[in-house]
């Protein structure tokens, strides 16, 4: 299993690679809610041991919204110093670029509307509660059959 740090650096350089555009705090705590759920229905196990949980504007890792708010809104540059192949698989890069290729192209707050429209966030108590690996894996098996 892979530290949620990891993961985030991953998307941050995808996103440093692109000239117009980025991250920031609200689109990564997406791209990370997407990228467990389909993970879990995938592969049957976690991508990442943090947990995500059901807020005002959609799922977040509380962990890493703590790291990166101090960003506000602006993008948050990738990690100078990350080296993806040391720390991640050549299947799990491969499974992080189809997630990133398929909702990196959207912007945060289009992905915020979509979460806002998904069983595990709307079907949680906004600020209070976590979004469970086995709501995430039972609402994503349904996208990927």
């Amino acid at each position: 299993m892979l530290n949620v740090h990891n993961v985030a650096n991953y998307f941050l350089l995808k996103g440093d690679n692109e000239e117009e555009s980025g991250i920031c705090n609200l689109k990564l705590q997406k791209l990370l809610y997407y990228a467990q759920g389909f993970y879990l229905a995938l592969f049957e196990q976690p991508l990442f041991d943090s947990k995500i949980e059901a807020w005002r504007h959609g799922p977040v890792c509380p962990e890493l919204y703590h790291k990166y708010k101090n960003h506000g809104r602006n993008l948050i540059p990738a990690p100078p110093d990350f080296k993806p192949t040391s720390v991640l698989s050549h299947e799990q890069i491969e499974f992080l670029d189809e997630v990133y290729d398929v909702f990196g192209q959207f912007s945060a707050w289009k992905l915020r509307n979509m979460t806002h429209d998904e069983p595990p966030w709307a079907g949680n108590e906004i600020n209070a509660s976590e979004i469970s690996v086995e709501e995430l894996a039972d609402y994503f098996k349904t996208r990927v059959k």
